[in-house]
C-alpha cells in the first residue's frame, strides 16, 4: 500500500493513533465522514448523557487495534507465510467495518431493514470512496474488503475482523464503557492482543486463534459483554426509546414517506428531522423531548419458557400486528403499545481455535468441559438472565402477566392464525 505520509489523531482511549496516507484518503470521503454523525449506541444517550460517541471514532479505534495486532503477529513471525496483500486488507476492513450502519446503530436492523454489512456494498459505489480504495493499489480491493466485513473471506486473518475475539468487540466494549461512565466493560486489551496467534490446521488451512495463556482475559471479555448488554444496551429506557424509534421509521416507510435508501444515507439528526416534519409522527416528537413510553409489563427472560417469544425479535411485521391488536384490546391506539424482547444468541459465543502450551489446537467451545472457559457452560443461562420481555405504552394500562405469557408462548404461525381469525390475543374471544 503506498504511504503518502501519515497523520496522528488523539484519542481518549488509545492516545496517539497513527493514520497512514491510504487510510486517511478513505477517512476523508463522504461515506466515512457520515459516521461522525451516527451515534455508536443509538438512543443510549437518553439514559447515559455522555454516550454521544460515534461510529467514526469507533472505526478509527478499530483500525488502530488492527495495526497493533498485525505488528504483534508480525514480530512473532505469525505473518511470514501470509501474503502482504492479505494482511494489508485488515486495517482497511477494520476501518470500514461499520460503514453501512443506519442512523442510531442497530435499531433499524431489528426493525427488518437489510443488515449494515449488506449496505457496505452500496457505500463502496460512492465515487470518492471507490477512488480512495483504488489508490491503495490492492487488487479487487472492494470485493476482498466486503468479504472480510461480511465474515465470508478465505483470508486467514478473517478472525480479526469477524469472530469471537475480533477487534471490533475489543474496541466497542472499551469505548462504550468509558463513554457511558460504567465499570462493566473492562477488558484487558493488551493481554488479548498479545494472546492472538495464527494457527495452522492439518491440511494447511490457517486461522486466527488465541493462545491458552489468554483464556482468562478472554473469559473476562465475554463476561464484560454480558454485563454491558444487561446494564447498558438493554436498559429499559434505552429499549423503550429504541422500540419507539423503530415504530416511527417503520410507519414512515409504510406510508412511503421514506425509503430504505434514504435512511441508509442519512445520519442521526437528518433522519429525526425528517420524522419530526411528518404531521402524524407523534412518536418522533416524544423522542425529541424524552417523553418515553413507560413499562406496563416487565418479565425476566429466565421466567419465560425456552424459545417463547422469539418471534418478537425475528418477525417485526408480525410483532407490529400483535402490538396493534393488543393496543385495541387494552383501549389504546395503534402505535401506543410496543413489545420488546431483544435477543443476542451469540453474546457469549467462542468459535475460534485455542493454541495450547503443548502446541495442540482445540476449538474454544470445547474448553467449557475442561475448566478452561467455564463461562461457556453458563452461556444460555446468562443470555436468558440478560433478556427482559417488556411492554411499553404511551399511557398507563393494566396488562395481565399470565395472559401476556400465554401470548408469547404461542408460535409465530399460531399468532398469525389468531390475527387472521380476529381472535383476541389476551382473551381468545372472536
Amino acid at each position: 500500500m503506498p504511504a503518502d505520509g501519515f497523520t496522528i489523531i488523539r484519542d481518549p482511549l488509545w492516545n496517539n493513533i497513527q493514520i497512514d496516507g491510504g487510510a486517511l484518503k478513505v477517512i476523508d470521503t463522504e461515506p466515512f465522514q457520515r459516521l461522525r454523525y451516527v451515534r455508536q449506541l443509538g438512543h443510549a444517550f437518553l439514559v447515559y448523557p455522555t454516550a454521544n460517541h460515534t461510529r467514526f471514532e469507533h472505526a478509527i479505534g478499530t483500525y488502530h487495534l488492527a495495526r497493533r495486532a498485525l505488528t504483534i503477529l508480525g514480530e512473532r513471525g505469525d505473518l511470514r507465510d501470509i501474503p502482504e496483500e492479505q494482511s494489508s486488507l485488515v486495517p482497511l476492513a477494520a476501518l470500514l467495518h461499520d460503514l453501512g450502519h443506519y442512523p442510531f446503530s442497530h435499531a433499524l436492523e431489528e426493525a427488518g431493514l437489510p443488515s449494515h454489512e449488506d449496505l457496505v456494498r452500496r457505500h463502496f459505489q460512492h465515487p470518492g470512496l471507490r477512488d480512495a480504495l483504488r489508490a491503495t493499489g490492492l487488487e479487487d480491493v472492494d470485493t476482498c474488503l466486503y468479504a472480510l466485513i461480511a465474515g465470508t473471506s478465505a483470508n486467514p486473518l478473517q478472525g480479526l475482523i469477524s469472530g469471537s475475539l475480533d477487534l471490533d468487540k475489543l474496541e466497542y466494549l472499551t469505548r462504550d464503557a468509558r463513554m457511558c461512565g460504567v465499570p462493566y466493560g473492562a477488558v484487558d486489551v493488551d493481554r488479548l492482543l498479545h494472546a492472538l496467534t495464527v494457527v495452522e490446521f492439518p491440511g494447511g488451512t490457517r486461522a486466527v486463534g488465541v493462545h491458552e495463556k489468554g483464556i482468562s482475559a478472554l473469559e473476562s471479555l465475554l463476561f464484560a459483554r454480558y454485563q454491558m448488554y444487561r446494564n447498558v444496551y438493554w436498559h429499559h429506557a434505552v429499549r423503550s426509546a429504541t422500540a419507539m424509534f423503530k415504530r416511527a421509521v417503520r410507519g414512515a416507510i409504510a406510508r412511503k414517506e421514506l425509503s430504505v435508501g434514504e435512511i441508509a444515507d442519512a445520519a442521526d439528526e437528518d433522519l429525526m428531522q425528517r420524522l419530526r416534519a411528518m404531521d402524524d409522527n407523534v412518536i418522533a416528537m416524544r423522542l425529541r423531548h424524552r417523553h418515553l413510553y413507560k413499562r406496563v409489563a416487565d418479565i425476566a427472560g429466565e421466567d419465560a419458557p425456552s424459545g417463547a417469544g422469539d418471534w418478537i425479535a425475528d418477525h417485526p411485521d408480525l410483532t407490529e400486528r400483535v402490538e396493534n391488536q393488543l393496543a385495541r384490546e387494552l383501549g389504546l391506539e395503534a402505535g401506543e403499545l410496543l413489545l420488546d424482547f431483544p435477543a443476542k444468541a451469540t453474546m457469549l459465543e467462542a468459535d475460534m481455535p485455542m493454541l495450547g502450551s503443548d502446541d495442540s489446537i482445540q476449538p474454544l467451545d470445547a474448553m467449557q468441559h475442561t475448566g478452561h472457559l467455564g463461562i461457556l457452560r453458563m452461556a444460555d443461562a446468562l443470555h436468558a438472565k440478560a433478556r427482559r420481555l417488556r411492554v411499553f405504552a404511551a399511557t398507563s394500562c393494566d396488562v395481565d402477566v399470565r395472559s401476556l405469557l400465554g401470548v408469547i408462548e404461542r408460535t409465530a404461525g399460531e399468532i398469525a392464525g389468531d390475527l387472521e381469525a380476529e381472535r383476541g390475543l389476551l382473551t381468545g374471544r372472536v
